[in-house]
């Protein structure tokens, strides 16, 4: 069980667990892409271009999480904490 930030408002917690359901379901091929890359990998290989990949991959998940919460909101809306 997820929980919330206490210093957020309902609106806030309705709105972050929209945008996870969103970015969590659009990551899920990233995860698993992760995940056998890093079981192909013995414990010598696991820095320098596997941690590079990794790094890609996980960035790949971060544009998504934007992306789903860009997705929410309404053009020029700017509510949320500065």
């Amino acid at each position: 069980m997820r929980i919330p930030d206490p210093s957020l408002t309902p609106e806030q917690i309705a709105d972050a667990e929209r945008i996870y359901q969103a970015f969590h379901a659009a990551s899920e091929e990233e995860h698993w892409r992760i995940a056998q890359l890093l079981a192909s990998r013995g414990d010598d290989q696991l820095f320098g271009q596997t941690e590079h990949d990794v790094r890609d991959l996980v960035h790949r998940t971060g544009a998504k999480a934007i992306q789903a919460a860009l997705d929410g909101r309404k053009k020029g809306d700017t509510r949320g904490r500065a």
